[in-house]
């Protein structure tokens, strides 16, 4: 990233990125298919297994991941690349179409494109893209479920909810069973390298596997926090949650708030409600879902949550500021802490510029509970491929393999950098930086990232203290983790409804949380959800687990 990369530039193109990562991730779908195609749920289905995962061999770490999910971590770029592909996926005179979604802006055509020619030359296929901007992608996925073209590849991605998904999927796309499962994904050692949780996190159709996930770090919504300001407040890890409490009421003041929340945060209460010891939305108990508002945890963090609103110290517009806008307050100092999609990181230690010391917080104890984490889906989305013969679906595999090349490989480089000297200069510690053109030409403006990308890794250009702070936190929170069980599950409400439902969650939680309604409706509140759809969505994700597990 540029040193003279602009505030609004950061803000739109990289911040967002983090924001999108903390959207929930909803893959589900209806339990039949009325349209022809069969079934899509799991239940009396013979699971595929999993691809034998086999990590990739890039660049030798300086933070040693772990078997839970600590990712590895490198406080400097490597300093000698790794080649990962021995041949080019194509000839040269194959050509694939491609659709996905995108964050940045409209690029130039591939002729004239330095950095799409330079990846399309490299993967000796001519990828022609249809790129989809977020607000309009639920629209374009519709028309595109209903045609009767689509193209070679398409991500499924952003964490929308998609009518039909898992239908469209079943019906005209390719069943990669036979390609990824088990041992077969040995042919394709970077796909193998691809950690199991995000296979899990995609889910299978009718048994089987129909994508290829685009991995995200098990972490989702992050406290991060301004540690030299909070440390000297009090903070420990650990603490209990009334210390927590008095701690930020003391450290709000001076037109400074210890806690900052926004429109879309809404008061960060999944992370808090996790660390009152409520399910990850939700688990299963005694062989039945449980949904965490009906819990009396959740209830309790309710009323946690409410008085450190009374209390005044969160940020006074958090029900009406944006996530772009209390980034801003964050990085300059007004706001000390706020809860972000937790690859919103790098982007804010470039914003920070080493005002103060960036970290995330260990969860507090609350009384009687045990702090867990909020794990999250494990994937941006998943790409899916056209029914075609299976050369076909070989090179693109191979494409899709290419792309997800390790991290410290050449292929990495240019599919997350560019050419350098051309997109990117090098700063005195090895670091790609990204020139103007690279601003341009980049992986956000031709997101082949999105179709297809290695694991992430624990990797911030010029801000080594960041990486061992957040690798250090990881150690400690990794353990926490508790998964969403409904990740990879059918369900048809969820699928028809889930949207509206979660919003009327999160308004009934921020009306709680401001003051407008008191803790004691929450029960009505909840059980408005329940009606709306809530209570069958239980109960398909219920039969769902059981034939999935």
């Amino acid at each position: 990233m540029s040193a003279n990369l602009s505030r609004r530039t950061l803000l739109r193109s990289i911040a967002i990125g983090g924001a999108a990562l903390a959207a929930p991730s909803v893959l589900t779908a209806c339990s039949s298919d009325s349209s022809g195609g069969g079934s899509v749920s799991n239940a009396g289905k013979k699971a595929a297994a999993w691809p034998t995962y086999t990590p990739a061999k890039g660049a030798t770490p300086d933070l040693a991941p772990t078997a839970e999910g600590v990712q590895a971590g490198y406080t400097k770029y490597p300093a000698e690349l790794v080649k990962a592909i021995a041949e080019k996926p194509g000839t040269g005179k194959e050509k694939i179409k491609v659709l996905t979604i995108t964050y940045g802006t409209p690029p130039k055509p591939a002729a004239q494109n330095k950095y799409w020619a330079a990846v399309n030359k490299a993967l000796g296929v001519d990828v022609e893209f249809t790129i989809v901007p977020d607000a309009d992608f639920r629209a374009k996925m519709a028309t595109l479920f209903a045609g009767d073209d689509i193209p070679d590849i398409i991500n499924i991605g952003g964490g929308y909810v998609l009518p039909r998904e898992a239908q469209f999927v079943k019906t005209r796309c390719a069943d990669l069973t036979e390609y990824l499962s088990g041992d077969a994904v040995k042919d394709y050692p970077n796909l193998a390298g691809i950690p199991t949780y995000a296979w899990e996190g995609m889910g299978r159709i009718a048994g089987r596997i129909y994508g290829v996930p685009v991995e995200r770090p098990k972490p989702q919504d992050t406290m991060f926090f301004n540690n030299g300001v909070f440390t000297k407040a009090g903070y420990k890890p650990g603490m209990s949650a009334d210390d927590f409490a008095a701690l930020a009421k003391d450290a709000t003041g001076a037109k400074k708030w210890a806690l900052g929340a926004s429109t879309t945060a809404y008061f960060g209460y999944k992370t808090h409600a996790n660390w009152f010891g409520t399910p990850n939305e939700f688990a299963l108990q005694d062989g039945k879902m449980v949904h965490w508002g009906a819990t009396d945890e959740f209830k309790a963090m309710l009323e946690y949550l409410a008085k450190l609103r009374k209390d005044g110290s969160y940020y006074p517009e958090a029900t009406s500021v944006s996530q772009v806008d209390l980034k801003t307050q964050f990085w300059n100092g007004s706001v000390l802490s706020m809860t972000d999609g937790f690859l919103a990181y790098p982007a804010a230690a470039q914003g920070i510029k080493n005002s103060f010391d960036l970290d995330a917080l260990v969860p507090y104890a609350a009384p009687g509970a045990t702090p867990k984490y909020q794990q999250s889906r494990g994937i941006f989305g998943y790409t899916v491929v056209k029914k075609a013969s299976k050369d076909r679906i070989k090179l693109i595999l191979r494409v899709l393999d290419y792309l997800a090349s390790p991290f410290g490989s050449e292929e990495y480089e240019l599919t997350h950098f560019g050419v350098e000297g051309t997109h990117f200069e090098r700063d005195k510690d090895n670091n790609p930086i990204a020139n103007e053109l690279g601003l341009v030409e980049s992986k956000t403006n031709v997101p082949f990232m999105y179709l297809s990308d290695a694991p992430q890794v624990l990797y911030a250009p010029g801000f080594g203290d960041v990486v061992k702070r957040l690798h250090s936190w990881q150690q400690k929170v990794v353990p926490m983790m508790q998964p969403n069980a409904r990740f990879g599950l059918q369900s048809e409400t969820y699928n028809k409804q889930g949207a509206a439902l979660e919003q009327l969650m999160n308004d009934s939680v921020t009306a709680v949380v401001s003051g407008r309604r008191k803790v004691s409706d929450w029960d009505a509140l909840y059980g408005k959800w329940e009606a709306q759809g809530g209570k069958k969505v239980i109960g398909e994700f219920t039969t769902e687990y059981a034939a999935a597990h």
